[in-house]
């Protein structure tokens, strides 16, 4: 096993980390915080917009069975790059669309998908996706961690989660865990 690390930022990081505990080759997915100043972070400093910190999924996977690249056009697919500090209602820096490249490796292969990605135009819009090297990982309290399949019925996950992993776990069934 050649177990490697990805961060990524897509608005709020329930629905990240929904997909991508799913997907065959990921050991974990745990929600934080990256990005921000502050030598500190829990969810409502995070969410009060103060620390620069963005939600973030820390994703260790096996690229022997899934890569960084495959890694990317899923976490573009699930969230809307085009939409500075916001995904949908969530609004603020904390929301942004970012990827974290901790390998020179995973820098250059993010700024070339996001290349070919605006030139064939998947998105309505220019991708504001910010590309940035890693920093200190804040993982978030327990409550975060697991918390669509924790709380189903709860009302953002009934409305936000569930539709867009019932739209995920169709796409990328052939990617799903057995």
């Amino acid at each position: 096993m050649a177990s490697q690390t990805a961060t990524f930022g897509a608005g709020c990081f329930w629905c990240l980390e929904a997909a991508m505990n799913q997907l065959n080759g990921v050991t974990q997915a745990l929600s934080g915080y990256m990005g921000g100043a502050e030598k500190d972070a829990n969810y409502n400093r995070v969410c009060a917009g103060d620390t620069g910190h963005a939600e973030v999924v820390q994703v260790e996977f096996d690229d022997e069975v899934i890569d960084f690249e495959q890694l990317c056009l899923i976490f573009f697919s699930l969230h809307d790059p085009t939409q500075l500090n916001r995904q949908g209602n969530d609004v603020g820096t904390q929301y942004r669309s970012v990827i974290f490249y901790h390998t020179e490796q995973q820098h250059n292969l993010a700024l070339r998908l996001i290349s070919e990605l605006a030139a064939q135009q998947v998105f309505n819009g220019d991708i504001v996706t910010e590309v940035s090297q890693v920093s200190r990982f804040f993982i978030a309290e327990a409550y975060h961690q697991q918390y669509f399949i924790q709380h189903p019925e709860q009302g953002y996950c009934q409305f936000i989660v569930a539709p867009k992993m019932a739209k995920f776990r169709q796409r990328y069934q052939a990617f799903l865990k057995p």
